[in-house]
């Protein structure tokens, strides 16, 4: 990236818009041609940008979005994003109307739903004329939310004694353990009790989108396709686990779409023997060449790297030194040529030949890579590019 597109910032996030094409490919490719992909881009896109991510995906031709909460469904439907929007996460009471409004589509995962809609006589109170659009949500064995399966007779009689106030789009389930190919049992009963619900839904003749596999049940369990597959952390260019990675590798690989740079502030000339940063953590055991780099765990850069952690300065490791401050760290660069201030940090990405994953930095902090991505501030820029 040129000087002219991060002028005036000390740190931003470059997302490669061609991976991103990549990886939509690569999954709409894994499914029928008659089933429905949904791009997830719930939490601000997984951190890439609400969006502009959204914007992309659409597009490129996604059928659905999923975000977390009307009020990220509203910031789409603000920029002009016209397919369907779910809400995955829950929806106040009073948010409702909003959802109607904005021609979002909520789930419902307990009879206290139901309760709630009935109450509000949405149509008559607020004038709209249009009925809530509604995703069933099954606990097939998660048991995280979800009506369960001595719940299915009573579900079918809910929904039809609400025909005047909802409209039923679509019936759902998610799978705790799909992540690994070698323990198929339990993503199997789930696929299987799932399978109860969607005959109750034919017999009582509705008709709805069913959805059940995230990135890694689309990878992983072919017959957990249905009519729509939900995918998120694949598409932006991440392995739900390694051993999903493994089992596939051969046969398509994924893009790493975000990379995360920062600059070099300053340098500083530290003798053998000084010890360096909060609480003297670390001892410096040669003289050498500090870089200070103005980003710290505010911008979500986890302080658990402190002292382990490297990023790259001219395509080589630059190891941090002491412990991580709000907004400012330091890295060793005794070893690295001609480096001087201004020169770009990368702490994600590659940089020449040389790469940090995020599946690097999980694995250093026994994290899981999901949460190293959508905890960079928010505030940070991403440069589409």
């Amino acid at each position: 990236m040129n000087k002219e597109d991060r002028m005036g910032l000390r740190t931003w996030l470059e997302i490669d818009k061609k991976a991103i094409a990549h990886n939509y490919k690569v999954f709409r490719a894994l499914i029928p041609k008659r089933t429905k992909l949904m791009g997830v881009v719930k939490s601000n896109a997984y951190g890439h940008n609400l969006v502009e991510f959204a914007k992309k995906l659409e597009k490129l031709g996604a059928d659905y979005l999923a975000v977390d909460s009307v009020v990220e469904g509203i910031a789409l439907r603000k920029e002009r994003i016209k397919i369907p929007i779910l809400v995955l996460g829950y929806t106040l009471p009073e948010m409702i109307e909003k959802a109607v409004e904005n021609d979002l589509e909520i789930n419902i995962s307990n009879f206290e739903y139901f309760e709630v809609i009935k109450n509000l006589d949405l149509p008559t109170q607020t004038g709209l004329k249009n009925k809530i659009k509604v995703h069933i949500k099954i606990d097939s064995g998660m048991h995280r939310h979800g009506f369960q399966e001595k719940d299915i007779v009573n579900v079918v009689k809910e929904i039809n004694n609400l025909k005047k106030q909802i409209k039923v789009i679509g019936l759902y389930t998610h799978f705790a353990a799909a992540k690994n190919p070698a323990f198929p049992k339990d993503t199997k009963n789930q696929i299987d009790i799932f399978n109860k619900w969607q005959e109750a839904f034919e017999k009582a003749h509705l008709r709805v989108i069913k959805h059940a596999g995230a990135t890694s049940g689309t990878i992983l369990y072919p017959e957990a396709h249905f009519n729509m597959v939900r995918v998120g952390i694949g598409l932006y260019g991440i392995w739900p686990s390694p051993e999903a990675k493994a089992y596939v590798f051969d046969k398509f690989k994924l893009k790493p779409v975000l990379s995360w740079r920062t600059v070099i502030a300053e340098i500083n000339n530290i003798k053998k023997g000084e010890r360096i940063g909060y609480d003297f953590t670390e001892v410096i055991n040669q003289n050498s060449k500090v870089a200070v780099l103005p980003i710290g765990y505010w911008h979500g850069y986890p302080r658990a790297l402190s002292g382990t952690g490297t990023v790259l300065i001219n395509g080589e490791k630059a190891k941090i030194l002491g412990r991580i401050c709000m907004d400012i760290m330091m890295v060793d660069v005794t070893n690295i040529k001609n480096v001087k201030v201004g020169d770009e940090a990368t702490l994600i990405g590659f940089d020449n030949i040389s790469e940090i994953t995020v599946d690097h930095i999980a694995t250093l902090l026994d994290a899981s890579p999901y949460e190293i991505v959508t905890r960079i501030n928010p505030l940070i820029k991403r440069i589409y590019k």
